[in-house]
């Protein structure tokens, strides 16, 4: 009989550092090679109407988080899961934009068709773990009403800071959601 190992405790979470655009966004350092373009840079393929998905990354004080790279992770327009994707770095003021396409409904946990959203995943300097979140559509308030996520969180206030809202720039549809990390109004995470 084999001896058996005790159980192995993970190593902590280390901090992004200051290098996650150096490593994630290299062209952004000013840092070439084989790769003409950084992984994930934009615009998001796919057929469908074409939308501007941006906002603004602040901290707990209100300051832009201007280090932070955000990742875009949705379904197409038809609601096929065909892992797009996208990365983007903020910039000098904390803003992102992702040129993508509107999102289809895909099957929630429950069966459900739940609505419209793309899939943000934020990491920065001092962000130990990436932050799961999502942004929902402000113009589809009846798909939001019914969707499997957005309804587990309780405080409907607090389901406020998913929904982006809707506009128009150039003739494109564009859609703004402001992320704050943390203190009022603070955007909602998931542990995934």
């Amino acid at each position: 009989m084999l001896n058996q190992l005790p159980p192995l405790k993970e190593t902590p979470s280390q901090t992004a550092g200051p290098y996650v655009h150096i490593g994630m966004t290299p062209s952004l350092e000013g840092i070439t090679g084989p790769n003409v373009r950084d992984l994930g840079a934009g615009p998001v393929p796919g057929n469908g109407p074409r939308i501007t998905a941006t906002g603004c990354i602040t901290d707990g004080s209100g300051a832009p988080v201007i280090d932070a790279v955000v990742e875009l992770w949705q379904a197409d327009a038809d609601g096929n899961h065909t892992a797009a994707w996208a990365r983007i770095a903020c910039d000098g003021t904390g803003r992102f934009s992702f040129d993508t396409v509107k999102p289809g409904r895909v099957a929630g946990p429950d069966g459900k068709l739940m609505a419209p959203h793309l899939t943000l995943w934020i990491v920065a300097r001092g962000i130990n773990v990436g932050l799961h979140t999502r942004l929902y559509f402000g113009d589809e308030a009846e798909a939001n009403q019914s969707d499997f996520v957005l309804n587990r969180v309780m405080d409907p206030r607090r389901r406020q800071t998913l929904i982006a809202t809707p506009s128009v720039a150039d003739g494109k549809p564009v859609y703004t959601l402001d992320i704050r990390l943390q203190g009022e109004g603070e955007t909602v995470f998931f542990d995934i």
